[in-house]
């Protein structure tokens, strides 16, 4: 029966991928939602996660497949991923740990970080993720750490993602992942965001592409996106296939 179940689900994301007009819809849904602050309408165990359910799900299928000891995330903003991820590593009742990295963790987020049940998992770093000193601070944390999984979510520019994908991609241990989120914004009109730094043709998913060119230790799992559909993450679900 389990057989019969995974090779109906293989169809179903296979069909998935090749319906184009569903995936256009399906962008387009996302683009319009984004206009009312879609993903910050949600938390997890008590705190704002400012993720799209589906990328939850999906990270939490990844979680609960590799079994990580350590799960490096950039980008803390309240909060709720770290507390997220720390409540996945609790269920999975072994001593693994979480690494948040933020340029700025303001004040009141990390008093509620640090007043959870769940933060003697989670360790927090202040500073910029591509600078040496915190480069060498989270790779002191990762040392004998494995498996280890990486979530990139802070500056969204071309050049600081990419420059995080070099820093951190060794630190991803084979059959574990990289994931980048947010190269939703490359399927965006441009000056969408034109607030901030990033746009269309500068945001993760042009760093992606050039990472990947140069990269061959990771490769893209397109059925994660394919039957996500709905994801700020297109094109961002990288598996580490190389030692």
């Amino acid at each position: 029966m389990k057989a019969l179940f995974e090779a109906e689900k293989r169809k179903n994301i296979s069909e998935l991928r090749d319906n184009q007009e569903l995936k256009s819809f399906s962008k387009q849904w996302i683009a319009d939602v984004s206009r009312y602050k879609y993903s910050y309408n949600f938390s997890w165990l008590g705190r704002p996660i400012i993720q799209f359910p589906q990328d939850i799900i999906a990270m939490q299928e990844l979680i609960w497949q590799i079994k990580p000891e350590l799960i490096i995330e950039t980008g803390v903003a309240h909060g709720g991923s770290l507390v997220f991820y720390a409540s996945m590593l609790e269920l999975l009742g072994e001593n693994g740990r979480v690494v948040g990295i933020d340029i700025d963790i303001r004040e009141h987020n990390r008093r509620e970080i640090e007043a959870h049940p769940l933060y003697r998992r989670i360790h927090l770093v202040q500073g910029d993720s591509t600078t040496p000193a915190i480069v060498d601070e989270v790779y002191g944390l990762a040392a004998g750490k494995a498996p280890t999984l990486v979530a990139l979510d802070s500056n969204h520019t071309h050049e600081h993602v990419l420059k995080e994908l070099t820093l951190y991609s060794p630190l991803v241990t084979r059959g574990s992942y990289l994931v980048v989120f947010d190269t939703i914004i490359e399927d965006f009109p441009a000056g969408y965001f034109h607030n901030r730094p990033w746009d269309k043709g500068n945001n993760p998913k042009t760093a992606v592409t050039e990472f990947l060119a140069a990269n061959d230790r990771f490769i893209l799992d397109r059925d994660m996106e394919s039957k996500l559909l709905i994801t700020v993450a297109p094109g961002g679900y990288l598996k580490c296939i190389a030692d």
